[in-house]
């Protein structure tokens, strides 16, 4: 039996998956090993010497956008060659000759761009024939390297696309463009930064990738297993409680990680067994994990690397994408443990037995509130206390917040070296132990301040994300380096802290090498998604797809939007998240916001970038391709496609949600007006959540019956969607005539805008209405803030035509031009708030939870 072909375990088939997937499932012996793990670690030093400020300090090796788009896709290509085999039959424990061509060709086609920046520059749009030989072959590499770090799918799509431009004249009139030639389309995609070096491949580059170090680092250092048993101990005494404690450790892990399969093999391999004893059937079991972790990528700050193409794609800051993405994260979740906790009562389910620590409820309670109050106060403190330095010290502020962040590590690695090291039982021996909750939570409590650094940097500094995720890295690295050594240290273990120095060391370098690892699939999946991207900033397939996608959905609104999820989720099978997000937004977004516009509804463009963003991650657990379902199916030894099935069932309560942020953009919290303002959205988005959980599982204080599942989600729905019903009562918005609007962009505030009904030919020749959000720009009168914004109006009494749009305005930007008419401006109507909606929605839940009730009580006294 040859070192290839050795028996493998269920656990070696997992780890394989999860390497095929993320890291590369390529492991050479002897030097080849050692050249493949030092082309990782020179990866990774390369990215935190690029992130760093020290090339600007030292005013040495300053490396421009460009430049560190080309070496990063180098890096990536070169190992995706070395680490992913060809074939499932390629060897695994060696790489073959011709691994190593392609590696060196695919390296030096996207390093052609530094070696020869200054030739290039000078025939730019010109280019020779060695430069379309090398974007070929580039392009060619880059296909191949992308079919084997991510399968076919992404290749296929490219690939497709690829032909899309050369194929343009052949192709049906609803489609067809001009076509472009061989020189043309690969100085495009390969040579500019239109195609595979464009705003993907520079995201991965500048933001991502540390990101994802920043996890890999974190995991290494013991993070994963901390979150793991902190969850465990605060809720596996709970009915279902392995179940919550997986749901809750993976949103914690969805946190540091950017991929849901790892966060299926991170926790599951602890929970799922769990699960089973008590008493959830195997394929419950993965599908709860395979819920809870591809939910980890709704999770902000990285969200799967989508926040950071967010930012750039829709020209908003960093803090509102997390901003908006927050709260549909946290009732998704919030939600799924409700889900285990109604499987585990349909069940009948008890929790694990927990340790008596003397306490009684008074007394935990008030544990409780002391730490929330103390984490409040803390906070406050911190916020505020160094709110002032900064006014008084300026830059040596940021040298007294490290000193007393090195202080404050110093202080929590003291204080749990006193507690015994977080062990994890055998989730399939007969007696497993709820860890004590204080212990187990203050054993780790230093892993919290890289987090905290990291959120610091990005909210109150108000650092890039690329700058803030590096001093978080750095952050990371001095904790991976010292925290064994300093317990050992303070446990008084002189042998213990020389070996703590070496373990601390080989981490180092194993975390550093296992991000970069992680890397490659998602370096590879942004350059070949670019080309998509590419293609249709060279064919304006862009303007085609909103003809193609309204002839489709006939003009309406909710069809597009579940023809834009069902591609989503049909590309997402294949694609991973980041590169089903770029080539669904590329093609998508700018169609649902211009119908949408159309027919009178202002869809803000977060709202749909997050939209296509969901229905991606969905696709992670849908049959009969999703990988986390594959491995959640491997630990649980159930069967993959019931696991995927169950596991899709617990994720519509995440499939609704896009529907209903695109109609009710408060839940993305735009529009709040005041704290009961936010305070309102957020407990109704909460209730309705549980109502439509409860509804899916057809099961909420007793089984339901089949008209309460239709009332609960009607009260689900209204909660949601207070206006749909409110307007339908009060007239949202009433039309002002058009010649009113130099007086009422007079009464504007700073900053205001106006809501403009607009008609006029589009360049194809096509008349078309809709609405228009109109910015307005500064000045004392309407016709001045009009002027700002960039219109010139010809008002009479029979019509108000645009006779001037300002080139680069705010109004060319919003999507008006030259001759045409404004019909009329939208004003909010004076009407009561819609949010009265909800009381009639909540009385009506009061009136079934009587009705369960008492049918609860008739079944318990039988």
């Amino acid at each position: 039996m040859s070192q290839d072909e050795t028996y493998k375990t269920p656990n070696d088939d997992i780890q394989e998956l999860v390497a095929q997937s993320d890291s590369g499932a390529r492991a050479p012996k002897g030097l080849p090993g050692k050249l493949l793990w030092g082309i990782a670690l020179a990866w990774a030093l390369f990215q935190l010497w690029y992130a760093s400020p020290l090339p600007f300090i030292f005013d040495f090796g300053v490396i421009n956008d460009s430049k560190a788009r080309a070496v990063h896709l180098a890096f990536a290509i070169f190992l995706a060659y070395t680490a992913y085999p060809a074939l499932k039959s390629s060897p695994r424990f060696h790489i073959p000759w011709h691994d190593w061509l392609f590696a060196l060709g695919g390296a030096f086609s996207a390093a052609y761009l530094v070696l020869f920046e200054e030739q290039l520059a000078t025939r730019a749009g010109a280019p020779i024939t060695v430069d379309i030989v090398v974007a070929v072959a580039g392009m060619l590499l880059l296909l191949e390297a992308t079919r084997r770090a991510l399968g076919p799918p992404l290749m296929v799509v490219a690939a497709v696309f690829l032909i899309y431009t050369f194929a343009g004249p052949y192709m049906p009139d609803v489609i067809a463009h001009k076509g472009a030639s061989l020189a043309k389309a690969m100085s495009h995609q390969w040579l500019t930064t239109e195609g595979v070096f464009g705003v993907a491949l520079g995201v991965s580059t500048s933001f991502v990738f540390l990101f994802v170090l920043f996890g890999a680092l974190l995991e290494k250092a013991g993070a994963g297993n901390y979150f793991t048993q902190v969850s465990f101990s605060l809720l596996g005494h709970m009915r279902g409680g392995p179940a919550k404690a997986a749901v809750v450790s993976s949103g914690l892990s969805g946190l540091i990680s950017g991929s849901s399969i790892a966060n299926v093999v991170t926790t599951g391999t602890f929970t799922i067994p769990l699960m089973k004893r008590v008493g959830f059937p195997g394929y419950k079991a993965g599908a709860v994990e395979v819920a809870a972790s591809t939910n980890g990528q709704l999770t902000p700050p990285i969200m799967g690397a989508a926040a950071f193409l967010m930012v750039e794609y829709v020209g908003i800051s960093y803090i509102e994408v997390i901003q908006h993405a927050i709260l549909p994260a946290l009732i998704s979740y919030i939600a799924l443990i409700y889900i285990v906790h109604l499987e585990a009562l349909k069940a009948g389910m008890e929790g694990l037995p927990k340790p008596d620590d003397g306490r009684t409820l008074a007394q935990k309670l008030a544990t409780w509130c002391g730490i929330v109050l103390g984490i409040c106060l803390l906070s406050l403190g911190l916020y505020y206390g160094f709110g002032w330095t900064k006014e008084y010290l300026g830059n040596a502020s940021y040298w007294l917040m490290s000193i007393v962040i090195l202080l404050a590590y110093v202080l929590l690695v003291r204080y749990a070296a006193t507690y015994p090291e977080l062990k994890m039982d055998d989730p399939n021996s007969e007696i497993v132990s709820l860890p004590e909750t204080g212990p187990t939570v203050k054993s780790g409590l230093y892993f919290l301040l890289p987090v905290f650094v990291l959120v610091w940097c990005l909210t109150v500094e108000r650092f890039s994300p690329g700058l803030s995720a590096f001093w978080a890295t750095v952050f990371m690295i001095a904790i991976v380096l010292t925290h064994k050594p300093l317990k050992a240290m303070f446990r008084s273990g002189k042998e213990s802290f020389s070996s703590g120095v070496q373990t601390g060391f080989c981490d180092l370098l194993d975390g550093l090498v296992t991000g970069s690892r992680n890397m490659i699939g998602i370096g590879v999946a942004t350059a070949a998604a670019g080309v998509v991207v590419g293609t249709v900033t060279l064919t304006g397939i862009g303007l085609v797809m909103t003809e193609f996608v309204e002839f489709i959905s006939a003009g309406n609104i909710m069809l597009m939007l579940l023809f834009t999820a069902a591609i989503s989720l049909l590309l997402g099978m294949g694609l991973p998240t980041t590169a089903n997000y770029i080539v669904v937004s590329t093609l998508m977004a700018p169609v649902i916001v211009t119908l949408g516009a159309q027919q009178g509804l202002i869809v803000p463009l977060i709202a749909v970038h997050l939209f296509v963003f969901y229905f991606g991650i969905l696709a992670d657990d849908t049959p009969p391709v999703g990988l986390a379902a594959f491995a959640a199916a491997a630990i649980a030894r159930s069967d993959p496609i019931r696991t995927g099935v169950q596991g899709f069932t617990y994720d519509i309560r995440t499939a609704i949600l896009p529907f209903m942020f695109i109609f009710n953009t408060e839940l993305l919290l735009i529009g709040i007006e005041s704290i009961p303002h936010l305070l309102m959205t957020i407990v109704t988005a909460v209730i309705a959540m549980l109502i439509f959980a409860a509804a899916t599982q057809g099961f909420w204080l007793v089984k339901s019956r089949w008209y309460e599942t239709l009332m609960l989600l009607l009260i689900a729905f209204t909660l949601f969607r207070p206006g749909f019903w409110w307007d339908e009562i009060y007239p949202p918005v009433v039309m002002s005539p058009p010649q009113q609007i130099e007086q009422l962009a007079a009464e504007a505030p700073p900053g205001g805008h106006l809501m403009l009904q607009a008609e006029g030919m589009t360049i194809d020749g096509d008349m078309v209405t809709k609405l228009v959000k109109l910015p307005l720009g500064e000045g004392s009168s309407g016709g001045e803030k009009l002027a700002e914004a960039g219109l010139t109006l010809g008002i009479s009494e029979e019509q108000v035509v645009i006779e001037l749009v300002g080139f680069g305005s705010p109004a060319q930007e919003a999507g008006l031009d030259f001759d045409w008419q404004i019909l009329g401006i939208q004003q909010e109507a004076d009407r009561p708030d819609k949010q009265w909606m909800t009381l009639p929605a909540l009385l009506l839940l009061a009136g079934l939870a009587m009705l369960q009730l008492r049918r609860r009580r008739q079944q318990q006294a039988l």
